[in-house]
């Protein structure tokens, strides 16, 4: 690769112009490591690479990093990329502008807490391993390969192949099977991968359309935004925008964020302006909304959460009913008919209007995602199909015939212009050829990863500052799942991968971790203390270079589509990407080959999720903790609890039956738990009594509807008080229990051995629940849902393909 100025433009991102030497200096090259070892990238804060994980929390290293001149993997902070089906016209332009750069304060960032030298060499150990098994198999799949070749039929043999008595058996046993009538179950799409290798993806298309959100519905008279202590009338435009933040009060990762307050008063400003302006519902005179703090939607939340209550409390048949009409509503643009087969539709709901939160420290968080109208929307269909009927007194914005498209329909949102598609869903033939391609590009690149990693490492001491800096990325790319960094519009969050790195997102500590501290895709967060191989921490070092300073790139000579470029000479279609994808996969793959799995279903369970959570956590998937997560745990703890309060009841009734039984099992065992007292007792049977006196309301609600569905007569409330005795007795049983301190034997010929099986059985259920809470603590920061992709694939091709 060549070192030329002319061929390696200064980076755009390079502060005053100062760029690298085009050669490291002689003095920094006499210093190399000469050892041949390029470390695992063992990560001090989570482990190896596997294990390294996002923090999602306010931006540190705030400096805007200016465009570069790269046209492929366009980062988009948006909800949703763009796809590959959009047109040309249609793509989004970036733009280079820089903006207001942000507090860079670092003082509440702890420093990871560095673990043993022993769990580091551990860590180091799996990870090698893993890579010798790489090398291994690469190797291996290169030695096969010409024999393979030489088991295909030469050109021109059109001899007819005799098929094998065993071919010939597997067809007889097809074909005296019985056949499914749904002819969908039988079409086995893998193996007709060849169908979307060309541009036209569909003959026939067929569908009806979008649904669209109900129109808003003003709210009650009797419910108003306040501003500065009196109730405001509003047009029933800007009433829907302030009832978007009213609704969501609870969110408070939300409306205790500056950013999006700030965006969404602009915006709501904009649309009283829009609208005629706010008046005051008592004296009618005009109102002037100018700040935020006097806004009051103390009142639009309290009736929007006592709807929320209500449709909790409906009862059971009623929420049956209307989720029937719902469905039977929605159920013809569930499906469409793709080349004259049934496959499902993915997202066929128009997106609402609501605040816009998007991941991360978005710069748009509050802004108002505007209603979509069929005047927005494109529909593709196939030419002779019925094209769906748009809601009365609408049409739509165009209909295509784009037989080159997998989308049903598109419209541009307002946030960030991004184009929203209606495709078909993630398990129909389409879409799983689109991940089998995929996949097979990631089981091609598990061919040559020997030959590219042992490229890099001897270029780690290169002497052209170009192919050093393209050695020391490719390292991070594969050994840190970095992406590899793209251009941002100008009113995109500031985000960066590895090709963008600037100054301030590396610390070096001798002798060889680094801390990487930066906003990566989603303005997700990333940060971790990595141990590196010690050429790549020099090389870095020598990046970092005087006079290079804060706002400089540390790879100021080396682009995203220069590198992809360099990774063409591998394999064709190799990006940086890619590597994402094989590492996921190659993880998964050994991580199930290394799984032993014991004990009961759920702990087998258990394990295989820690799998797959480890692949989340090296691709970078992070989500934020939902707001409901703290009191889910602490219901899973009090159902715990709960069971071990049940199990010591068991024990004191073995107690009652057999009082020698003491002696012979000791008194700790029939001792109250630790995690219980007296005051956690009374309480857990108050409210035993009171899930008791609800569950059997509920039931005798539930049969009185049944007998008037039945044309009977009703129950009377004397039959709802002799079934409500059952709960007086169990609350004398409680008092009495409390007072004795001894509990009587339960159930038809209580024995000791009955209750010791019982008390196994609550055992079990206990373990059964612990290693279920521990599973949902430990994902409640991972995204599982793309790695769970790659567990499908992995499992697919385990045997001898993607790993």
């Amino acid at each position: 690769m060549s070192d030329s100025e002319s061929d390696v433009p200064l980076a755009k991102g390079a502060r005053n112009g100062v760029k690298s030497t085009a050669t490291v200096p002689k003095a920094d090259r006499a210093k190399d490591e000469t050892n041949g070892h390029v470390g695992p990238g063992v990560s001090l804060s989570n482990g190896f690479k596997t294990d390294k994980m996002d923090v999602d929390s306010p931006q540190a290293n705030g400096m805007k990093r200016k465009g570069r001149k790269s046209n492929e993997n366009k980062a988009s902070y948006r909800e949703d990329s763009e796809s590959e089906d959009m047109p040309l016209s249609k793509r989004r332009r970036t733009s280079s502008k820089p903006v207001k750069p942000e507090s860079d304060s670092e003082s509440d960032v702890p420093l990871a807490k560095k673990p043993s030298a022993k769990d580091v060499n551990s860590l180091s150990k799996q990870k090698e391993k893993f890579e010798k098994r790489a090398e291994k198999e690469a190797k291996a799949i290169r030695k096969d390969a010409p024999k393979k070749v030489k088991q295909e039929t030469p050109k021109g043999n059109t001899k007819k192949q005799t098929p094998s008595a065993s071919a010939k058996a597997k067809k007889a046993v097809v074909k005296d099977e019985e056949v499914d009538e749904d002819e969908d179950e039988e079409y086995r799409w893998w193996e007709n991968v060849q169908q979307g290798d060309g541009t036209k993806k569909w003959a026939t298309l067929e569908h009806n359309g979008v649904v669209f959100p109900p129109d808003y519905e003003p709210l009650p008279k009797d419910v108003k935004f306040y501003y500065d202590g009196n109730p405001i009338d509003l047009h029933p435009e800007a009433e829907e925008v302030a009832t978007f933040y009213g609704s969501m009060l609870h969110s408070t990762v939300n409306v205790e964020n500056p950013t999006f307050n700030k965006n969404f008063f602009e915006d709501f400003q904009g649309y009283i302006k829009k609208t005629g302006g706010a008046k005051n519902a008592k004296t009618g005179d005009k109102v002037d909304i100018k700040s935020f703090e006097k806004c009051n939607f103390k009142h639009i939340f309290e009736w929007f959460d006592a709807e929320r209550e209500k449709k909790k409390a409906l009862p059971a048949a009623d929420k049956k009913a209307a989720k029937a009409e719902k469905d039977k509503t929605e159920a013809p643009y569930q499906y469409c008919m793709w080349d004259g087969r049934k496959q499902k539709v993915g997202n066929f709901r128009v997106e609402p209007p609501a605040l816009f939160r998007g991941r991360g420290e978005h710069p748009k968080t509050g802004r108002v995602k505007k209603r979509v109208f069929p005047e927005q929307i494109t529909i593709n269909i196939g030419k002779d199909a019925t094209v769906p009927a748009p809601p009365e007194g609408h049409k739509w914005k165009e209909v295509k015939h784009d037989q080159e498209g997998t989308w049903l329909a598109m419209w541009q949102e307002n946030i960030n212009g991004a184009y929203k598609y209606v495709m078909l869903a993630a398990n129909s033939d389409v879409k799983g050829q689109s991940d089998y391609k995929k996949f097979e590009k990631a089981r091609e690149l598990k061919k040559h990863i020997d030959h590219i990693r042992k490229d890099y490492q001897k270029n780690l001491r290169a002497e052209k500052m170009v192919d050093r800096q393209m050695a020391s990325a490719i390292y991070l790319i594969d050994r840190l799942a970095l992406r590899a960094g793209n251009e941002k519009g100008e009113d995109e969050a500031e985000t960066v991968g590895c090709c963008s790195l600037k100054y301030e997102n590396i610390t070096l500590e001798p002798p060889n971790h680094v801390i990487f501290d930066f906003l990566g895709k989603d303005s997700i967060r990333f940060y971790d203390k990595v141990e590196v191989d010690p050429q790549v921490f020099k090389n870095l070092k020598i990046f970092k270079k005087a006079p290079k300073g804060r706002g400089d790139d540390v790879f100021d000579r080396l682009t995203t589509s220069g590198l992809n470029k360099h990774l063409q000479q591998y394999m064709t279609g190799l990006t940086a990407k890619v590597f994402r994808t094989y590492n996921a996969s190659w993880t998964m793959a050994n991580l199930l080959k290394d799984i032993k799995a014991t004990g009961n279903v759920a702990e087998k369970v258990k394990i295989f999720n820690d799998a797959n959570r480890r692949v989340a956590i090296l691709c970078n998937h992070k989500r934020t903790v939902a707001a409901s997560h703290e009191n889910t745990m602490e219901k899973m703890t009090e159902r715990i609890n709960g069971l071990v309060y049940q199990q010591w009841r068991c024990k004191q009734m073995m107690l009652e039956l057999d009082s020698k039984i003491k002696k012979k099992k000791g008194a700790e065992y029939f001792a109250l738990p630790s995690q219980l007292d007296e005051e956690w007792v009374r309480k857990h049977q108050a409210d035993l009594v009171a899930e008791q006196r609800e569950k059997i309301q509920k039931k005798f609600d539930k049969d009185n509807e049944k007998r008037i569905a039945e044309g009977e007569k009703k129950m009377s409330g004397k039959e709802l008080d002799e079934r409500l005795e059952a709960v007086d007795e169990l609350q004398k049983k409680f008092k009495k229990e409390n007072k004795t301190k001894k509990v009587e034997p339960e159930g038809r010929g209580p024995s000791v051995e009955k209750l010791e099986q019982n008390i196994d059985k609550i055992t079990q259920r206990i373990e059964t629940m612990k290693v279920q809470s521990e599973d949902k603590e430990a994902n409640k920061e991972v995204a599982l849902g793309t790695s769970k992709i790659v567990r499908r694939f992995s499992l697919s091709y385990c045997r001898g393909r993607v790993c």
